[in-house]
């Protein structure tokens, strides 16, 4: 489990740290479901995902209405939400320069999974 942290004056406690922190079992609950992905691209930063980002994927986890998923639409690969009405699916961006993608006959809808995290470094 991570250490919590004080965003005020610092914790004389904080040189003392329990246990190394693990990503992948903070991250990774089901692993032979688990990939990772890097986000290009700006359509899903108002949900806090930039280019550069790594997202965590888990195939495992059936989309909901509101989720974040790793999609194929029309043989390419996106990020965006899932949005159903119980009728009709689709994907919805997080920035407003980009349009929702409904789909139509003839095209494909292929969910690859829900992202239940997101990596984000401040300096590389």
């Amino acid at each position: 489990m991570a250490d919590l942290v004080a965003c005020g004056f610092p914790s004389p406690a904080e040189q003392y740290v329990e246990s190394p922190l693990d990503l992948n079992r903070l991250l990774v609950h089901r692993p032979a479901a688990t990939y990772f992905v890097k986000a290009t691209g700006d359509s899903m930063q108002g949900a806090g995902i930039r280019a550069g980002d790594i997202l965590v994927v888990d195939r495992s986890i059936a989309p909901t209405d509101g989720a974040i998923v790793i999609a194929c639409v029309n043989n390419e690969f996106t990020v965006k939400y899932y949005r159903t009405d119980g009728v009709r699916v689709w994907l919805e961006p997080a920035h407003p320069a980009f349009k929702p993608i409904y789909f139509n006959e003839g095209m494909e809808l292929r969910v690859f999974g829900v992202v239940t995290s997101l990596v984000h470094q401040f300096v590389k």
